[in-house]
């Protein structure tokens, strides 16, 4: 798992974490967002955290995978409190 930026189409990686992925079922990808701090959960357990300045205003989120694999999202939601 990692968190990459994209920034004039450059994507740069910042924080990965090593975790077993298993095949064939359902998972819960959670990040938390409080001001700089990010805090991705994976699960429903803490897979990284990671403060980050770079970006001061609001901005675009996704995900990414790897050509290699199939993978299937569900739900996709974002909010701001």
């Amino acid at each position: 798992m990692t968190i990459y930026h994209t920034i004039k189409g450059k994507r740069t990686e910042k924080k990965s974490a090593n975790m077993e992925v298993a095949s064939g079922t359902w998972h819960t990808l959670r990040v938390d967002f409080k001001g700089n701090h990010f805090t991705v959960t994976f699960d429903g357990r803490k897979a990284i955290e990671w403060d980050d300045d770079t970006f001061k205003n609001p901005g675009k989120v996704g995900v990414w995978t790897k050509a290699d694999s199939v993978t299937a999202f569900d739900d996709f939601s974002y909010a701001s409190k």
